[in-house]
């Protein structure tokens, strides 16, 4: 007797012939693993890359604050969820803003590699006379001084012993940006001087606790390799899980300002989706860029223009008036620009240097 039955290869339950997918877990019948498959799949599992992406992208960019409304009201599957977008909008930014950093980089690298070479050519002249030296000099010349009328020393001859032991290295090569002697340090490296002596040199306390210690061990490994490109590329790392802090705080920043406007996690679902449109936003602006120089005055006025993208948003989401609106979007932004942001990239950048 003919059977019209199936079996799931992935629950292994049965299933009637003519189905396009299981009834039971909803796998396609016929799933043949192909190129094109597996990167659907991939891409679908880790992103939610279907139908609903499509259907939420064009109202994120033209419909400011509909998204976070509908996803609100529980319109939940309708639509991709905030987090998916704002995860996979993020992806897409940091692979398009990685070429610009890593320029920088290798930009960064360059001029720190000819500061190395010249100080090194600075150290290696035989006629360059370094603060140990100069130390060194007048301690031997010291007893000849003293005891020049027993020695028979003429005025010539003294005068001589004095120009020598005042000879001074000039201000110029000693003090750049740095608050140490830098000669002094350079002169102490090429004798194998311990990094202790260093830390001395470079005016570290006798009682130094951890922070201090870690910090003038950081200054001199920077002094060494003059880092600045590797400071550069842990700053940047540090980047995008620095937003995932950065996004509830703005949506923190919402519910102080709007705290009859529902729960946080209302101004939670609003904040991802702006924040997937500005991802959106400079994704382009750098995709272009990186192609088409676009004068600036067009960057700026894109910049601009997701201040008034905020501003629609809030008035669609919250429902107040232009005026509130107007009043606490840009006290919101004032906040998060001026105060939020740069401390949060000061604290990136003291990371940065204290574990690069």
């Amino acid at each position: 007797m003919e059977t019209n039955q199936n079996t799931c290869q992935n629950c292994e339950q049965s299933y009637d012939k003519g189905f396009r997918f299981c009834p039971h877990c909803g796998q396609k019948t016929n799933d043949e693993l192909t190129l094109g498959v597996l990167f659907y799949n991939t891409i679908s599992n880790y992103f939610s890359f279907d139908a609903r992406f499509f259907k939420s992208f064009i109202p994120l960019m033209i419909r400011p604050g509909y998204l976070a409304k509908e996803f609100v009201k529980g319109k939940r599957l309708l639509y991709l969820h905030p987090a998916q977008m704002y995860l996979f909008v993020a992806v897409i930014f940091f692979f398009i803003f990685n070429f610009y950093t890593r320029e920088g980089r290798e930009e960064l690298d360059k001029n720190m590699q000819k500061v190395l070479e010249s100080r090194s050519e600075k150290l290696m002249q035989k006629d360059s006379l370094t603060p140990r030296d100069s130390i060194k000099v007048k301690e031997l010349i010291k007893p000849i001084q003293k005891n020049e009328a027993e020695l028979g020393l003429s005025k010539e001859e003294t005068k001589v012993l004095d120009s020598i032991a005042n000879v001074k290295v000039p201000k110029e090569d000693v003090e750049m940006n740095f608050s140490f002697n830098e000669r002094q340090i350079d002169s102490l490296i090429a004798e194998g001087a311990t990094d202790e002596e260093l830390y001395k040199a470079m005016g570290m306390s006798e009682d130094a606790g951890y922070i201090q210690r870690k910090l003038y061990a950081q200054g001199l490994k920077f002094y060494k390799t003059m880092g600045f490109g590797q400071i550069y590329q842990t700053f940047i790392d540090s980047i995008p899980l620095a937003m995932f802090f950065l996004l509830p705080i703005f949506a923190l920043l919402l519910k102080v300002f709007f705290y009859k406007k529902g729960r946080y996690a209302h101004h939670l679902v609003f904040s991802f989706y702006y924040f997937s449109f500005l991802f959106v936003v400079f994704s382009i602006i750098f995709g272009i860029n990186r192609f088409i120089d676009i004068p600036d005055a067009i960057d700026w006025l894109i910049v601009l223009s997701t201040f008034i993208y905020l501003l629609l948003a809030i008035i669609k989401f919250y429902g107040q008036n232009w005026f509130l609106s107007i009043l606490k979007s840009g006290i919101v932004s004032f906040l998060f620009l001026l105060f939020v942001l740069p401390l949060s990239f000061t604290i990136l950048g003291f990371i940065a240097f204290f574990f690069y």
